[in-house]
């Protein structure tokens, strides 16, 4: 049996439909993301979760007992929002205490506790500052050990780092991560960035307009999403509009140029269907021995680091190769015409609306 259950959830605000029919298991100790752009309604569901919004309809429950009709404070759940949220009057220690207090532990358990958490979230020295003399990632981490010090069944995290920089994001995740596998809490952490939610999650919820559009685990998530709007959102990716030749073995044509996918394809002969590719997934040159073949125009090369993005122009579409940057590698230049392949497997027949 699950630890958390989420069965036939929605919300209604007036006539707008926030979340749609929304279900989902998950296992005790499992790191769950929702993932997905500003307002598909990922956090209007954790907040129904930690009992912030009331369920238009829908059960939860968390280790077997149904909640929804319980307050937060009794729903034995720890929540760290996206701004801190601590005591501005309080001292460290005394935030990370706050809930202890509440929940009438003795002083001295209360200490010991509150050292313990301190020391897990690697700040054993700074009990005694105050909110504002403390780093926002610093912050972030405070407000963590406050969330875990009731020793709750659930952990909700709301875009908890999305006011930090990006150097901080990525060390205060790995800590996050880290620390939830040590204690081995069930979490569920809301997100609107894909690189966080691959980086972190055991499993993924990616969701559009109130509905989950696909649940996987990261590989799956990235590597066979289910929709068009899935592989668009996770990672970067070709979309290319081909039309369908034969749908029995998969025939298409792209600006011309045809791609046997060696698969029945859903459709009918002529008719348009979009295909996908990611970049990574592209070789330049025809002395391979892949099966997909496409050939094009270089439009622009861009250095990115560790990774160099090709643009490649087609008769009337683009595609990005992205190869990695070495001191041996020589791109080719604006203009110049260029072979490529690609494995046939990884081209992506996709399904949806693409907005």
């Amino acid at each position: 049996m699950a630890f958390l259950e989420i069965s036939g959830l929605q919300k209604f605000y007036g006539p707008n439909h926030v979340v749609r029919d929304f279900n989902l298991d998950v296992g005790e100790g499992e790191f769950v993301s929702f993932l997905g752009p500003s307002g598909c309604g990922k956090t209007t569901t954790l907040r129904m979760v930690a009992g912030f919004e009331t369920p238009s309809e829908g059960v939860i429950r968390i280790d077997g007992r149904d909640v929804v009709d319980l307050k937060p404070s009794q729903r034995d759940i720890g929540m760290v929002f996206q701004a801190y949220a601590l005591f501005p009057n309080m001292t460290v220690a005394q935030n990370v205490a706050f809930g202890l207090k509440v929940a009438g532990m003795s002083r001295p358990r209360i200490a010991a506790r509150v050292a313990e958490m301190l020391a897990i979230i690697k700040l054993p020295e700074l009990g005694a500052r105050f909110p504002f003399q403390l780093s926002g990632g610093q912050q972030q981490r405070v407000a963590l050990a406050r969330a875990l010090a009731v020793q709750p069944k659930v952990l909700l995290l709301d875009e908890p780092l999305s006011a930090l920089d990006a150097k901080i994001r990525v060390s205060l995740r790995e800590e996050i991560r880290a620390i939830q596998r040590k204690l081995g809490i069930t979490t569920i952490y809301v997100t609107h960035d894909q690189e966080e939610a691959l980086a972190m999650s055991d499993r993924i919820v990616v969701m559009r307009d109130g509905v989950a559009e696909q649940i996987g685990d990261p590989f799956e998530i990235y590597n066979r999403p289910a929709t068009r709007f899935v592989a668009s959102f996770v990672g970067t990716l070709n979309v290319l509009d081909a039309r369908l030749l034969d749908p029995a073995t998969g025939l298409v044509t792209v600006d011309g140029q045809e791609i046997r996918l060696g698969r029945a394809v859903r459709g009918k002969t002529g008719e348009p269907v979009p295909i996908s590719l990611r970049p990574q997934a592209i070789l330049l040159g025809s002395g391979t021995d892949l099966d997909g073949r496409l050939r094009g125009r270089v439009d622009s090369v861009s250095f990115l680091g560790s990774v160099v993005r090709i643009r490649v122009a087609l008769d009337g579409q683009n595609l990005s190769v992205d190869i990695f940057n070495t001191s041996a590698m020589r791109p080719p230049k604006p203009g110049e015409t260029v072979d490529l392949a690609f494995a046939t497997g990884d081209v992506l027949v996709l399904e949806g609306p693409a907005d």
